[in-house]
Order: structure tokens, then C-alpha cells, then sequence
């Protein structure tokens, strides 16, 4: 079977099962996209770089520019439409985390899996998880004291 043979790809997405008729070769950006409706995850460099369209694959961030879909086949894919109660979307308002918002996804999905995975996240460990996604509009400032928050908030909910 050739990569341009389209087969039926089962997937598990924001808790929702879907069955998709896609090409082999489809990225997962491109299925969640133009398939789903789901455009929150953005394309930017397309080879991995930008972080644009991070999403969490068994909640681990991933590049789904990067990701066949075919590989998503069995895991829980989160998107941003997914993280719609999520914390974290209100700390990046509330912080100003954001400007023209095109990169804003990728990081609120890469902040929301290190709240979620590293709740004592030092400093230098928010500087080095975010550096995986590109802004060039705006501070990283803004958006490590959103990360701060959120991390602060859940340690004072343990108290």
C-alpha cells in the first residue's frame, strides 16, 4: 500500500472518538485541521521547530506537524479545544501572555503539560520546557509568570 493510499484512522480526541479516511502520509496537524475542524494547533515551520501546533499525545506535547496521524492510532490527543476549563488559558489573559495569539496554543498546551507534570517546576525548568516553542511577538516574561501562577495556585490548593 502506498503513502498516498487514504485507509480509516481511528482516533481518541479531546475524549471524543472519530473515525477519519485519510492519506497514510497525513501528519496529525493536518487530519486535526482539515478533517476534524480543529484548527486551534497552528501550522507554522511545518518541520518541528515553532511549537505552533503542539499537542498532547497521552498528555505529552508533541509537534503534530511532525506526527503521522496514523501514529496517534491508540492514544488520547488533546488539543487546545480541549483545554477550553483549563487553567492555564486564564492565566496566559490574565498575564498578557499573548499577542497576535498565532503561537499561543502550542505554548497553553506546553504550560498546561508541565503544571499538570511538574508541579514544583523551578524556574530555570519553565525557561528550558518553553523553550521548545517560538514567539516572536512577545516576552517569554509574560508567559513564565503565567506558567508561575498556575503553579502557584495548585501549591497553595495542596495546602
Amino acid at each position: 500500500m502506498s503513502s498516498s493510499s487514504k485507509c480509516e484512522i481511528p482516533l481518541t480526541v479531546n475524549g471524543e472518538k472519530y473515525s477519519v479516511i485519510a492519506r497514510q502520509a497525513d501528519t496529525l496537524l493536518f487530519v486535526l485541521r482539515n478533517h476534524l475542524g480543529l484548527t486551534g494547533a497552528k501550522p507554522g515551520c511545518l518541520n518541528g521547530d515553532c511549537g505552533a501546533c503542539t499537542v498532547l499525545m497521552d498528555k505529552t506535547p508533541i509537534k503534530s506537524c511532525m506526527i503521522l496521524a496514523i501514529e496517534a492510532i491508540g492514544k488520547s490527543v488533546t488539543t487546545i479545544e480541549g483545554l477550553r476549563d483549563a487553567p492555564i488559558q486564564r492565566a496566559f489573559v490574565e498575564h498578557f501572555a499573548f499577542q497576535c495569539g498565532y503561537c499561543t496554543p502550542g505554548f497553553i498546551m506546553n504550560a498546561h503539560a508541565l503544571v499538570e507534570s511538574t508541579p514544583n517546576a523551578s524556574e530555570p525548568i519553565i525557561e528550558k520546557w518553553l523553550e521548545s516553542n517560538v514567539c516572536r511577538c512577545t516576552s517569554y516574561f509574560e508567559i513564565e509568570q503565567a506558567v508561575k501562577s498556575v503553579l502557584a495556585e495548585k501549591q497553595a490548593s495542596k495546602d
